[in-house]
């Protein structure tokens, strides 16, 4: 029988007052509480009014809901009006001439200063990346110093996928164990690389190979009956099935520890190169020793014809002839709740419009419960409906001996609630004790000799469609799919910036925040320092 893990109802690890309360929400509260005590201080019973009062108003402006909270349903609409007013809303690829006509533009210059704005090097998704490496024939490094996020470096693998076809359970479970294994080694602490987005894109099948193979292998003398046969069958599969294509991109966080281990290569960027040269070496036999079959690292162009692909689907994935590296983005406008993108059909020059809407999955908005490795088959292999889609899952790997600390916390918080609650004679929360069996799971995984190693998640999700009404439907359908079929609550759809939410489910390991180290790992991270210098 496959294993088990518990996910869901979980928005983060355990707080210093226990349970897991959003941090934003419990600021606003403890900034809240402490002006009420100012205000009941100076003023007596009057400031204890007002008091109370802001408190109130506190807890109730940050309240979760189905929607978001009041404070984060504002903060969205004054974010949308903001981008609106600037014409940061809209994307077009920078073009010299093009700002110097608008910058130099004195009627109308505030339409033009919106225009101005829209005219950026990167689109909102890929904003800061550049190329580490991108000589055609070698792996692509991409070079990311995205605004507000530490630089990291990432290299794409495209990987043939560990189940083909039917495959009996043990088949299953030995390709879990191995990428598990595979995720187990990058969290080790002499690891330098961090993250893994695994991602699977869900489009209609491309002909192009089966053409080319019945142009090379088929008889000259073949009756065109039999030729026409192929070619019916062939568009028929186009307009029933959807094809799926599978990708797994690795963050390299530029640390202490990377510098370091890049200075033994080398000097400067250099040596930077050749330690990528290694560790993408040593993934590539890690990811097929993990099962995940016939498995590539991608070059610069055929990363940026992947991205490009996912902007204006009408592009064949593998289409290389018209792509430049530097070039990732398309022109876009962006609406409330969609990514809209123009562009044309490479195969008819027609002007062609898509539009994107991306969803982030959380463990707070599942259902908590036991899920098995293929939890996600509903939401890529069982619609009937023909929706282009993209899903990317991104792990950020854990040193065992961290992780280890943080279980430990949860155990002992979500034990301690359960004891609170039988006292007081309160009825028990099932959520809670699944959230102390999914604690104590977590230890017993971490134990000494395991070789294991803790890890976060987190999900996106990407909807295509030709029109806004096509769109609208495709969510309906995707939102109940993921409700009924995989115990998904709520996805949280990144309205308001879908341009930059669409970067999320590209191969460039976008859109999850590292996880935050408690006070005390900080110290400890603090006193073990980062070796002796002169040591090997």
């Amino acid at each position: 029988m496959s294993r088990t893990s518990i996910l869901g109802g979980e928005s983060g690890h355990r707080s210093f007052f226990g349970g897991s309360v959003p941090h934003s929400r419990l600021i606003a509260l403890l900034v809240a509480a402490i002006a009420a005590m100012i205000l009941t201080i100076t003023l007596g019973t009057a400031g204890f009014a007002v008091g109370a009062a802001v408190v109130l108003v506190a807890w109730l402006v940050s309240s979760p809901t189905v929607h978001g909270s009041l404070l984060e349903r504002w903060v969205a609409r004054r974010r949308w009006r903001e981008r609106l007013r600037t014409g940061t809303a809209a994307f077009a690829p920078f073009d010299q001439a093009r700002w110097d006509e608008l910058t130099a533009r004195r009627p109308g210059r505030r339409a033009a200063a919106q225009q101005a704005h829209a005219l950026r090097e990167r689109p909102d998704g890929a904003e800061g990346m550049g190329w580490l490496d991108l000589r055609p024939g070698r792996p692509g490094i991409a070079w990311h110093t995205p605004t507000g996020e530490d630089p990291y470096l990432s290299v794409v693998f495209e990987v043939s996928g560990q189940i083909r076809g039917i495959e009996s359970e043990h088949a299953v479970e030995a390709g879990q164990v191995a990428w598990g294994a595979f995720l187990a080694s990058l969290g080790s602490e002499e690891s330098i690389a961090r993250t893994v987005q695994s991602l699977t894109r869900v489009l209609p099948p491309d002909s192009a190979g089966h053409e080319a193979w019945v142009v090379s292998q088929v008889d000259g003398e073949a009756p065109d009956e039999l030729l026409r046969s192929y070619d019916d069958l062939l568009h028929r599969m186009g307009r029933r099935e959807m094809a799926q294509r599978h990708y797994v991109a690795v963050r390299w966080p530029l640390t202490p520890a990377f510098h370091r281990a890049a200075e033994r290569y080398g000097p400067g960027r250099d040596g930077w190169r050749r330690l990528m040269v290694d560790e993408v070496d040593a993934l590539t036999r890690g990811l097929r020793r993990a099962r995940m079959g016939h498995v590539r690292p991608l070059t610069a162009r055929e990363v940026a014809a992947v991205i490009l692909h996912m902007q204006n689907p009408s592009r064949p994935i593998d289409q290389l002839d018209d792509v430049d590296p530097e070039t990732l983005g398309l022109p876009s406008v962006d609406d409330y709740s969609a990514h809209v993108v123009h562009d044309v059909d490479p195969f008819t020059d027609e002007p062609v419009e898509w539009w994107h809407r991306t969803a982030v999955i959380t463990a707070r908005a599942m259902a908590t419960g036991e899920r098995t490795s293929l939890w996600m088959t509903p939401l890529l292999s069982g619609m009937p409906e023909r929706i282009v889609r993209t899903l990317s899952l991104q792990t950020w790997m854990v040193p065992a001996r961290e992780a280890k600390a943080t279980a430990r916390i949860d155990a002992t918080s979500d034990h301690s609630e359960l004891l609170r609650r039988r006292d007081a004679g309160r009825l028990l929360d099932d959520e809670s004790e699944v959230s102390l069996t999914a604690a104590q799971r977590r230890l017993e995984d971490l134990r000494p000799g395991t070789q294991h190693h803790g890890a976060e998640w987190l999900g996106h999700l990407t909807v295509s469609a030709r029109s806004r009404d096509e769109l609208a439907q495709a969510v309906r359908l995707i939102s109940a799919t993921a409700e009924r079929g995989l115990g998904i609550e709520r996805l949280d759809w990144l309205d308001t910036y879908q341009s930059a939410a669409s970067g999320c489910t590209w191969p460039i390991v976008r859109g999850m925040r590292p996880p935050a180290p408690s006070a005390a790992q900080r110290v400890m991270r603090t006193l073990s320092g980062h070796g002796a210098r002169e040591a090997l």
